[in-house]
């Protein structure tokens, strides 16, 4: 599965507004794979959780499917608008 996918399908199952959430996946050269994602200013705590725990959670398991699939680090960065 590719991991912006797999990303926006985790998020989305945790927002109230689906439709605004926004995903995108850059390549680094030194093989990282940086994801941006963008969430509405209200949904943002149902994101990061209570001490980083829900957006701690959707970053191992996107770095495992990476693992398992590519073996590449991943950065996922999430920011509201």
């Amino acid at each position: 599965m590719d991991l912006a996918a797999l990303t926006e399908y985790l998020v989305k199952n945790l927002v109230k507004d689906p439709d605004s959430v926004s995903v995108k996946q850059f390549e680094e050269e030194d093989d990282m794979i940086i994801i941006e994602v963008l969430v509405s200013d209200d949904d943002m705590g149902s994101v990061i959780g209570r001490g980083g725990t829900i957006a701690n959670a959707i970053r191992t398991i996107v770095q495992a499917s990476s693992y398992v699939n590519g073996n590449k680090k991943v950065k996922i960065n999430i920011d509201s608008f």
